[in-house]
C-alpha cells in the first residue's frame, strides 16, 4: 500500500480498529445457497421470526433452559393472526374503485361522493400477474383508487395489522386516517404490515371504510387488503427473553451474545464459504455453535433447544412435510421434506425450494432429546419440562411441523462449555442445464450421500472453525488495508450474501458451473450483468468461480443454441438454465462484460488459456462491438430499471474497455494483426468519446444531452487492467464533479433520479486517486447500509436522499464491493 494511503487511513479510522460499528440491515444465519438462506431481519435475534431472504417465514427457534427456567434467544414466538377483515384470497368481496384520479385531499374521507365509481370484485390487478397473485378479480392499467366498507361489532383488538399484497407503491387509509404508506416499494405476496396508531384508534363499532391507492411502476400490479389481529402468545407459550448483550458480524460468521439469568450464552452461526476449497464451499452444511458459562461463579444446569420449521423444505405453508429421525455415524439426525417432491418443477424469483430434505443434526453424546412434531408443542414441552417426547413424523402442513434437538451442557460453571448443531439441505439435483438435471458439486459423481457429508462436516468441525476464523481475519484485513474500517465492514457485510446467491454444480463434463440467481429482480439464472458487478470478489479469491459463471454463456453460443452476434443476457429462470428468458437483449452490455471479464481472468491467472478456449466466440462479440459499441443504439444496459437509453456514454466506455481487453488477449495469444487493428480503433474511440461526451466540468450522460451526468463506473477497468485507453484527466474530472453531487446516503446513479446502486458507487470511488476522495464516496454508502430502515438482506439499489431500498435484495452483485481490494492487489 502506498504510504500516503496508509497515513490517510490511520487518520480516518479510530484507534479501536477492530471494534465493529456496522449494524446489518439483516443478518445471515444459514447461507448454503439461494434456496437455503435464512436471516434475522432486525437487531435482536429473538426480535422476530427468522426468515428466508425473500421475507417469507423460515422459523428457527432457540431456547436455553437454566436451572429449570427457559429463555428464548432465537426467533420470535409465533403470534396468532386472527382475521378481522378477510382478503380476497380468504373470502370473496367487492369494492368501489376508479382509475381516474380523484380529489387527492378528499377521496379517502367519509362523505366523499363516489357515486361515479365502479363496483368490482377483488383482488385488483394488472393484466400481467405473477405466480403469487390471484388471477381473478378486476383489472386496472396503472393506477387504482378503491374503497371498501365493512362493519365491526367489536373493536377490542390486541394489535390490528394489515394483511396486504401490494405491487407497487401504496397508500392505505382507515376511516380517513393514514394507516400505511410505502413508496417506492412492493410486496411479492401477502404480508402483515403495521398500522399507524392513529388509524388503530380510528377503528369503530359499526361501519368502517378502508381506502387504498396503488400505483404500478413496472411489471405486474396488484392490490388486496384485509385486517388481522396479532395476538401474542400467552401463558405456557410465553417464554422470557434472554438479554442480547452483543453482536458481531464476520465474513463467515454471525456472533450473538446473551445473558440468560446467571448464564452467559454465545451463539455463532457459521457458513464455511471458503472459496479456495470447492468441496467445502459446496458442502451444504452450516453450523450453529453454542458456548455457555456461568456468570456468577456457581454451577448451573443448562440445556439448549434448537428447532427448525418444515417451511425450510416447502415453497409455502400450503404444502405438507414428513419427517424422519436416524442415529448413525455418531450423529442424531432429523429431517423434513415436502410430502410431494417437486424436483426442479418450480421456477421464478420469489420462490423457495420444495424438493429435497432439510436436516438438523448434532453429536449423539450431546443430545438429550430429539423429535419431529407440532412446532408449538416442541417449544412448550422444552420450556416447561426440559424434555422432548414428540414423535409425529407423518404428513402435516409445513408451518405446523418442526424438528428439534435438545443439546445438554449439564452442569456449567465458570469454564466455558461448547455445543453445536449442524444444519444442512440435500437437494439431490440443483439445476436443469439445457435439458439435463445437474448434481451439486459436492456430489458431482453421484456416489456421495448427505449422511456422509454430515459425518465429514462433524469430523472436520475443529479444523473448519479455524479455517473460518482465518478467513474472517484475511477478508477483513484485505479490505481494511485497501480502504479503511468502514469499507472493510461493508465488505464483511456483503461476503456471505454475494457467495450464497449462487449454486456450484458439476457440468456434464465435470466443469464447475457457478450459477447465480438474480434475487428479487426477476429470478434469472446465469445473468451476465449480475456476473459482471460481482466479479471482483471472485477474481480475488478464486477465478475458477468466475469462469463457472461465464461458462454457460459461452456454451450457449458455442452449442449453436444462441445464434445472435452478441452475448446472451441469461440462460433461463432459476433453476432452469435452458436458454434466455429475459424479454430483451442487452447486446453492448453483455458483450462488453464478457470481453472485460475474460481479460480480467487472464490477469488474475497470469495466462490467457481461458480466453484461448473461447477465442472464436470472443471474436464474434468483439466484431459486434467494433460496429455497434462506440455510440450505442437505444438499448438497455445493466441498469435496466432506469429504462432504455440511446447514446449512453457509460455504455460506450464499456464497449471500449471490452475491445481494449480483447486486444490485450490477442497480444497474449500472438494475433498481432488483431492487436494493431483493435488498438487503433480503441484509441480513436477514446479520443472521440472525450470530445463528444464533454460537458464543461464533467462528461454527460449521453452524447447528445448536455447538462446531464452519470457515474462512469465502467472506466475503472482502464485503471485496474492497465488498458490506459483514456487520459487520466477523465477520471479526475469526473471524481471532482461527483463530490459536488453527493446526497446523504450516496452518489446518485445519474442525473435522471436520486436513487443509486451501491456496487457502482464503490467502483466509481475506486477511480479516485486521493484516499480522502475515496472515503468521501464510501462514507455515505456505509451510512446507508448501517442506517437504512429497511430491515431486509442488503439491497444494492437504494434512494440516496433517505437511505430506503428502492428494490432488489440479497443479490450477488455486492461482490463488487471488493473492487477497491482488487485494485490494490493488482497495482
Amino acid at each position: 500500500m502506498p504510504k500516503r494511503w496508509l497515513a490517510a487511513l490511520t487518520l480516518l479510522t479510530s484507534s479501536t480498529i477492530f471494534a465493529q460499528s456496522i449494524r446489518p440491515p439483516a443478518t445471515p444465519l444459514v447461507t448454503i445457497d439461494s434456496y437455503t438462506s435464512v436471516w434475522s431481519f432486525g437487531d435482536e435475534l429473538a426480535g422476530s421470526v427468522t426468515k428466508h431472504w425473500t421475507g417469507k417465514p423460515h422459523p428457527m427457534d432457540g431456547l436455553i433452559r437454566v436451572d429449570g427456567k427457559a429463555y428464548r434467544f432465537m426467533g420470535a414466538a409465533t403470534a396468532e393472526m386472527k382475521t378481522i377483515l378477510p382478503t380476497a384470497k380468504q373470502q370473496a368481496y367487492t369494492a368501489k374503485f376508479t382509475i381516474t384520479k380523484p380529489d387527492p385531499k378528499w377521496w379517502f374521507k367519509e362523505g366523499y361522493n363516489i357515486s361515479t365509481w365502479k363496483q368490482g370484485p377483488a383482488p385488483f390487478g394488472t393484466h400481467e400477474r405473477n405466480d403469487a397473485m390471484l388471477k381473478g378479480g378486476t383489472e386496472f392499467p396503472q393506477e387504482l383508487w378503491y374503497r371498501r366498507d365493512f362493519n365491526l361489532t367489536n373493536v377490542d383488538f390486541e394489535k390490528p395489522v394489515l394483511n396486504i399484497f401490494h405491487d407497487d407503491d401504496v397508500q392505505v387509509f382507515i376511516n380517513g386516517v393514514p394507516a400505511f404508506d410505502c413508496a417506492p416499494c412492493f410486496t411479492s405476496d401477502y404480508e402483515f404490515k403495521p398500522i399507524s396508531p392513529a388509524a388503530v384508534k380510528a377503528l369503530k363499532k359499526g361501519k368502517n371504510t378502508l381506502a387504498a391507492y396503488v400505483k404500478n411502476g413496472a411489471g405486474p400490479g396488484y392490490i388486496d387488503i384485509g385486517l388481522a389481529d396479532e395476538i401474542a402468545p400467552k401463558g405456557p407459550e410465553a417464554v422470557a427473553l434472554a438479554k442480547q448483550t452483543n453482536f458481531e458480524m464476520k465474513a463467515t460468521q454471525s456472533v450473538y451474545r446473551f445473558e440468560a439469568g446467571p448464564v452467559q450464552l454465545t451463539v455463532r452461526f457459521i457458513a464455511p464459504l471458503i472459496m479456495r476449497d470447492l468441496v467445502l464451499l459446496s458442502r451444504p452444511v452450516n453450523y450453529v455453535v453454542y458456548e455457555v458459562k456461568s456468570a456468577d461463579g456457581k454451577q448451573h444446569d443448562v440445556s439448549i433447544l434448537n428447532s427448525v420449521s418444515g417451511l425450510w423444505a416447502t415453497n409455502d405453508a400450503s404444502q405438507s412435510v414428513v419427517g424422519k429421525q436416524a442415529n448413525q455415524d455418531g450423529l442424531t439426525t432429523l429431517s423434513l421434506g415436502n410430502a410431494v417432491q417437486n424436483l426442479l418443477a418450480r421456477k421464478g424469483d420469489d420462490v423457495r425450494i420444495d424438493w429435497g430434505q432439510a436436516y438438523l443434526a448434532a453429536p449423539q453424546n450431546t443430545v438429550k432429546g430429539s423429535g419431529v412434531g407440532i412446532s408449538t408443542d416442541i417449544i412448550k414441552e422444552f420450556a416447561s419440562k426440559g424434555s422432548l417426547s414428540v414423535d409425529q413424523a407423518g404428513a402435516a402442513l409445513a408451518d405446523t411441523k418442526s424438528m428439534g434437538l435438545i443439546l445438554n451442557a449439564g452442569k456449567v460453571g465458570a469454564e466455558s462449555k461448547s455445543l453445536h448443531a449442524l444444519l444442512a439441505y440435500d437437494d439431490g439435483y440443483s439445476v436443469q442445464y439445457f435439458g439435463q438435471n445437474l448434481r451439486p458439486w459436492w456430489n458431482k459423481d453421484g456416489n456421495k450421500t448427505i449422511a456422509g457429508e454430515l459425518k465429514s462436516a462433524e469430523a472436520d468441525f475443529t479444523k473448519i472453525l479455524q479455517t473460518c476464523d482465518d478467513t474472517d481475519k484475511a477478508i477483513y484485513d484485505d479490505a481494511f488495508n485497501a480502504g479503511g474500517k468502514q469499507y472493510a465492514e461493508l465488505c464483511v457485510l456483503a461476503y456471505r450474501q454475494a457467495i450464497a446467491a449462487h449454486k456450484l454444480v458439476a457440468g456434464q463434463d465435470g466443469t464447475p458451473l457457478f450459477f447465480s440467481k438474480e434475487n428479487f429482480s426477476n429470478g434469472s439464472i446465469g445473468t451476465v450483468d449480475i456476473t459482471y458487478p460481482s466479479a471482483p470478489l471472485f477474481l480475488l479469491y478464486n477465478p475458477t468461480l468466475l469462469k463457472g459463471m461465464m461458462e454457460p454463456i459461452f456454451h450457449y453460443s458455442e452449442s449453436g443454441k444462441w445464434t445472435k452476434p452478441f452475448a446472451a443476457h441469461d440462460v433461463g429462470t432459476y433453476p432452469l438454465a435452458n436458454g434466455q428468458t429475459y424479454g430483451e437483449d442487452m447486446p453492448v452490455e453483455e458483450s462488453g462484460n464478457m470481453l472485460i471479464l475474460s481479460y480480467a481472468i487472464a490477469k488474475a491467472e497470469g495466462n490467457a488459456d481461458y480466453a484461448k478456449k473461447h477465442w472464436e466466440t470472443l471474436s464474434v462479440w468483439a466484431n459486434y462491438l467494433k460496429k455497434e459499441g462506440f455510440d450505442p443504439a437505444n438499448q438497455l444496459c445493466t441498469d435496466d430499471f432506469a429504462g432504455h437509453l440511446a447514446r449512453n456514454t457509460n455504455l460506450s466506455i464499456k464497449a471500449i474497455m471490452g475491445l481494449a481487453s480483447y486486444a490485450k488477449l490477442a497480444e497474449q495469444l500472438g494475433d498481432t494483426k488483431e492487436v494493431a487493428e483493435v488498438n487503433a480503433l480503441t484509441k480513436d474511440f477514446a479520443q472521440k468519446w472525450v470530445q463528444m461526451a464533454a460537458d464543461g466540468d464533467h462528461y454527460a450522460l449521453t452524447f447528445d444531452k448536455k447538462g446531464t451526468w452519470s457515474q462512469k463506473y465502467n472506466l475503472v477497468w482502464d485503471k485496474l487492467l492497465g488498458l490506459n485507453v483514456f487520459p487520466k484527466t477523465v477520471a479526475q474530472k469526473e471524481i471532482a464533479y461527483y463530490l459536488t453531487k453527493q446526497q446523504p446516503f450516496g452518489l446518485p446513479l445519474d442525473s435522471r433520479k436520486t436513487y443509486s446502486k451501491s456496487d457502482w458507487i464503490v467502483w466509481t470511488a475506486t477511480l479516485a486517486e486521493k484516499p480522502e476522495d475515496f472515503q468521501a464516496l464510501i462514507q455515505p454508502v456505509f451510512k446507508y447500509a448501517n442506517g437504512t430502515t429497511d430491515r431486509i438482506p442488503l439491497s444494492d439499489w437504494h434512494e440516496t436522499t433517505n437511505g430506503k431500498s428502492v428494490g432488489f435484495r440479497a443479490r450477488s452483485v455486492v461482490g463488487g464491493y471488493w473492487m477497491k481490494v482488487l485494485g490494490e492487489r493488482w497495482k
